[in-house]
């Protein structure tokens, strides 16, 4: 009996080594760095343009032999879809956009505000008879599901009584939504910087209704699994980044020119896109989360969470500011 239950405790001991050693094959070391880091870049986020202009990952990157890997975002529900597939690792969004993502299952977290931008309103053509909120009633919307300016456009039209019910939102991409608008195929477009800002100058559209206030942060997400498991390669992702941030805030002209360049629009538009944005407040943070917590009600009135979903616990678990933190107080000399 004595001999079976050593030999019984021989193969647990067996085991748990065996267990230990499949943990540390799938765990990454302290410091480790991927062989490759995939990020997109977006005509709303200009940090992102400026990076991938000058190569600034790639020379960060370059002594460890990583490989960067560029991919475009149209808007925020495609870097979403990209991060829930596995797609990028690291994703521009706007702020509501990033809490319906991770209250959908979207393992996100926010790492980075790349900025404070008023870069959506609802957009009527230059001809347009409406006037106030109240006039779309019934009309035609173009906006792209699951954006920042879709979700804009509910609490717009919360604001006086209606829903998405009382109206018809066309489901486009946000190029395509100016398009659609321009040709009269619908009666307004939730716009969306620089598209928005071209609408106006080139085609004289205006801006129906304004609201700074509905306007989310533009947030940097990282999923988590890549936070977990790469987290001094994020951070210096960041740094990186927050060189950006400080580049545009110091070259405004240079930077105007590289998104008018790299988003094919005009160097009047682009420096209108610029001139509307806010780039101070780079780590997310108490400020942020009030923001999202005072719009997320939307979110839940227009069922488009499950319900009973804890969205106040949902934005609390989305913001970290642990990687940013560190990298904006270097940069400052603190």
């Amino acid at each position: 009996m004595k001999r079976f239950w050593n030999r019984a405790l021989r193969r647990v001991a067996l085991l748990c080594l065996a267990l230990a050693a499949t943990a540390g094959a799938h765990a990454a070391p302290a410091g480790a760095v991927p062989a490759e880091i995939r990020l997109d870049y977006a005509y709303y986020s200009p940090e992102s343009l400026v990076i991938k202009r000058y190569g600034w990952l790639e020379d960060e990157f370059r002594p460890d032999h990583t490989q960067i890997q560029w991919v475009l975002s149209l808007g925020s529900n495609r870097a979403l879809e990209y991060l829930n597939s596995d797609a990028i690792d690291i994703g521009s969004t706007a702020g509501l956009a990033a809490v319906l993502g991770r209250a959908n299952g979207n393992p996100i977290r926010a790492v980075y505000v790349f900025s404070r931008p008023e870069w959506t309103a609802l957009v009527v053509r230059k001809d347009s008879p409406l006037k106030t909120l109240a006039d779309l009633k019934g009309k035609k919307i173009a906006a792209t599901s699951g954006t920042d300016p879709y979700l804009f456009t509910l609490r717009a039209l919360q604001t006086i009584g209606l829903t998405q019910d009382d109206v018809e939102i066309v489901n486009l991409q946000h190029p395509d939504g100016r398009t659609a608008l321009l040709n009269g195929q619908v009666d307004a477009w939730a716009g969306l910087d620089p598209l928005m800002a071209a609408a106006q100058i080139d085609d004289g559209a205006r801006l129906l209704y304004r609201n700074v206030n509905f306007n989310t942060y533009g947030f940097l997400d990282a999923r988590e699994a890549f936070i977990n498991q790469y987290p001094q390669a994020l951070e210096r992702v960041l740094k990186v980044y927050e060189r950006a941030r400080i580049w545009i805030l110091a070259h405004p002209d240079e930077a105007a020119q590289i998104v008018a360049e790299e988003s094919k629009v005009s160097l009047p538009v682009a420096k209108l896109q610029l001139q509307r944005t806010d780039f101070s407040q780079p780590v997310p943070g108490a400020q942020q989360i009030a923001a999202l917590k005072a719009a997320a009600p939307i979110l839940s009135a227009e069922q488009l969470v499950k319900p009973g979903t804890d969205l106040p616990k949902v934005i609390d678990t989305l913001i970290d500011p642990q990687f940013a933190q560190p990298v904006v107080t270097a940069s400052r000399g603190q």
